[in-house]
Parts: structure tokens; C-alpha cells; sequence
């Protein structure tokens, strides 16, 4: 809920919610008919074989890839390749999408088992092979960069968006697994320092876990990584570095807790929890395997999509729409939110009017007012440039204040998109 001052020049405030000590029962989402894994892919990219084709029968477990090339998916279910297409993402992100139709009989690939029985010296390497897509996202080559070693890594029991609970519901249920977890990052990375990062308030019983504990403050966007480095660690993170730079990783509780479920049971987690919101703001939490579509778990929850209505792959502040129900839960999904055609918040043409209510809200302070003229004439580079473009943390406050309704957040995320496009483009050949 948005709480604003009497007086107009305070600045609005946000907050995240606890779960509470009853916890919801997630819905548990039967396996579809069909799931499909999306493999990144880069178009300069030649050279490349897939290692299925359609008609190739796959287990549960086993890993999908590209020859010559690091992308790979993990299936979650057994099955046949029915077929394998290109997938068009979020501002133009390239992916394979690999459809696969769902046996009846159940059968676990054993390869990374082989491997998992105990860490060893060789954990790294078969954290790199086999788990960069768990669920939760594990950022293996974040990890295991020799020229950016890790020290610090910081656990988000937090959610990054408001409404959304999947992460802070790990926490409450999966504690065996979190500490599993953290003792198999230690021997992967050799950081000395694991902090978790926990909403103010929250209730926990987590004992000998293994890593240092620290709240944020409720008041969003507390939770963003630049923040969490600025308050919690005491440093600030410049725009063009990296949190890696500064030898801090951020990995998300879900993660970490895949991670110790894999090694501890000898298979790769495929299941994923989601926050789920509904159009009247109503909460749910559900658990499907990554590849199930949007739409098998939106009928399961009786949820009806309308024309026109809106099915956003995020949150309230910083998720984006797409386009299908066919959309799959990828291992970074974290929420989906349905919005009502009818609710939906309107955006418009009309110009800026200098009010300064995105400047109050900014927490990086940046002179958004400035910006975003750049930004809507596509003059990319000179925003970035004379504007701090990039010391913008992307948390969305400044479109929901704005009085004007423009979408100053899309600017923002097309903007850094074009750029870094370009700079790809124009970096030599090896």
C-alpha cells in the first residue's frame, strides 16, 4: 500500500509485507501435457549443435545444450521433443525453445548423480555443468569467475517487489536445505562472509545456520542489491561496476536452498515456487515444474483471463507484460501478476511538467526530469553520458509517481538494452 504525506513534498512510501506465521499452502501444479525450456541464444553465435533434435526421447534431469557454447536447460520432465523453435523475449532476448511432450512414466537422467554423492575439490565444476538453472537462478559463472573471486555472498530471503513471497516462504520451509546450501557455496567459492538478508520483522528460527543474519528496512525498494551493498555492506557501487567487482555475489534463497537439495538427494531440483496475483490483489503461492506454461497454472488457481486483461512475468513495480499464456515458468520466475483490463494504469504522451515528484523518490537521486527527455528522443548515449543513466537501480518509483503518466521505467530499461546492444556490436572479434 502506497502511504503518502499531507504534505506534497514528502516522499511516498511503499512497503513489503511479511508473510504471516500461518503459512499459506502453495497449490501444487500438476505436470502439463507440455513444457518448454528456453535456451539463450546469440545470433553471432555460429557453429552450434543442439544435443536433441525432435522425436528424441529425454529423461527427467537431463541437460539439453549447445555445442561450442555454454547454454544449457535441464528437463523437467520425461518425454519426447516435439519441437524446437526460436523465442523471442523481453526486448528482443534471443532464446531456443525446446517443447517437450510429457510421458506418463517417469524416468531420472543419472549423470548428475555421479557427481553429487559428496562435495569435492571438483564441486565447482559440476555446479557449473548441472545447476545454473535450478530454480532460483544459481549464477554459476557469477561464482566461479577466477578473475573476479568471490568473498562475500549475500542470500536474499527478500523478495525484490512488493506482493510477491516465494523467496521469504523458502526461508520458512526449506532451512535444512538453506544450510545445505551455504556449506556447498563455501567450497565452491571460498568466500568467508554469507550474509541473509531478511525483512524487518520477520520470524524465524533459523539456529546454526551457517551465515551472518541482517534485516532491511520494510520501505521499498530496501531490498534492491545496490541498496542492500549500501546499507548492509557499506559500500556503493558506482555506475559501470559490478557487484562482482567488488567481490559480492547476490544469489536468491531459492537458490541457495536448490542447491543443497541437489547435493543432498542426488537429483536437480525442477519444481518452482511462484508468488501468483490475482486481479483483485489477492496472494497465492503455487509450485509447478520450470517449463510448465502460464496458463495451466492460472486454470489450475481458476484464474480466467478476459480480453485485454494483462499477464505481467514479475511484480507490481518492475515485472513486464507478455504476450501469451503459453509463456513458461523459466528458473528466475519468481512471480506472475494478472491485471484486469479495466485496472490497468494508463500511460500517455503528454510532456513532462517539472513537478519533481520523480527526483523525490529517486533513491539514487538521479534528475530523472532531465533524463527521460533524452530518453524519449533516443539520444541513449548522451543520457548516459550527462544523466547517471546507469546508476538508475531500476525499482519503478519514478512511473508511479510520475504525473504524467509517462513510462519512465521502459525508457529506462530500453535505453540500457540499446546500449548495451550497440556496445556488443561494436566490440573487436577474438
Amino acid at each position: 500500500m502506497i502511504k503518502r504525506s499531507f504534505f506534497g513534498l514528502a516522499k511516498p512510501r511503499l512497503e513489503y509485507k511479511t508473510l504471516p506465521d500461518k503459512l499459506p499452502k502453495p497449490e501444487e501444479i500438476s505436470s502439463p501435457e507440455k513444457v518448454t525450456l528456453l535456451l539463450s541464444t546469440f545470433p553471432e553465435q555460429k557453429d552450434r549443435t543442439l544435443s536433441v533434435k525432435e522425436g528424441d526421447k529425454i529423461k527427467t534431469g537431463q541437460k539439453v545444450f549447445f555445442t561450442n557454447d555454454d547454454a544449457y536447460a535441464i528437463s523437467s520432465v520425461t518425454g519426447t521433443i516435439s519441437s524446437i523453435s526460436p523465442f523471442i523475449g523481453d526486448f528482443g532476448a534471443s532464446y531456443t525453445a525446446v517443447s517437450i511432450n510429457v510421458s506418463d512414466n517417469e524416468e531420472i537422467d543419472e549423470q548428475f548423480a555421479k557427481y553429487a554423492k559428496t562435495p569435492s575439490p571438483d564441486t565447482a565444476d559440476t555446479a557449473r555443468e548441472f545447476l545454473a538453472c535450478v530454480p532460483g537462478n544459481l549464477p554459476v559463472n557469477l561464482l566461479i569467475n577466477p578473475e573476479k573471486p568471490i568473498k562475500t555472498i549475500i542470500i536474499s530471503g527478500c523478495d525484490n517487489d512488493l506482493m510477491v513471497y516465494t523467496n521469504q516462504y523458502i526461508i520458512k520451509t526449506a532451512i535444512d536445505s538453506i544450510k545445505s546450501g551455504i556449506d556447498i557455496l563455501k567450497d565452491i567459492t571460498g568466500a568467508d562472509d554469507i550474509i541473509l538478508v531478511l525483512p524487518h520483522g520477520f520470524k524465524h528460527e533459523l539456529g546454526n545456520i551457517g551465515a551472518r543474519v541482517s534485516t532491511i528496512d520494510n520501505g521499498y525498494p530496501a531490498a534492491s542489491p545496490h541498496l542492500i551493498m549500501r546499507n548492509i555492506l557499506s559500500r556503493i557501487v558506482p555506475a559501470g561496476k559490478s557487484f562482482e567487482d567488488y567481490g559480492a555475489c547476490f544469489i536468491t534463497a531459492e537458490a541457495v536452498a536448490s542447491v543443497g537439495r541437489a547435493f543432498t538427494s542426488g537429483k536437480i531440483p525442477v519444481k518452482k515456487t511462484i508468488t501468483v496475483i490475482n486481479k483483485d490483489e489477492s496472494v497465492k503461492l503455487a509450485v509447478a515444474k520450470i517449463g510448465t506454461p502460464f496458463r495451466d497454472i492460472l486454470s489450475t488457481l481458476g484464474i480466467t483471463l478476459n480480453e485485454k486483461d494483462r499477464v505481467i512475468l514479475g511484480g507490481p513495480m518492475t515485472g513486464t507484460a507478455v504476450y501469451s499464456d503459453e509463456h513458461p515458468i523459466m528458473p528466475d520466475t519468481g512471480a506472475i501478476m494478472i491485471q484486469d483490463s479495466g485496472n490497468i494504469s494508463q500511460v500517455s504522451d503528454y510532456p513532462c511538467i517539472n513537478c519533481g515528484d520523480c527526483i523525490r523518490i529517486c533513491p539514487a537521486r538521479i534528475q530523472i526530469n532531465m533524463l527521460v527527455r533524452l530518453l524519449e528522443a533516443g539520444h541513449y548515449e548522451e543520457a548516459a553520458d550527462n544523466y547517471d543513466l546507469y546508476s538508475c537501480i531500476e525499482c519503478g518509483l519514478c512511473s508511479l509517481v510520475c504525473v504524467s503518466k509517462i513510462p519512465i521505467f521502459q525508457y529506462i530499461k530500453l535505453a540500457k538494452h540499446e546500449l548495451d546492444r550497440m556496445s556488443i556490436a561494436e566490440a573487436p572479434d577474438d
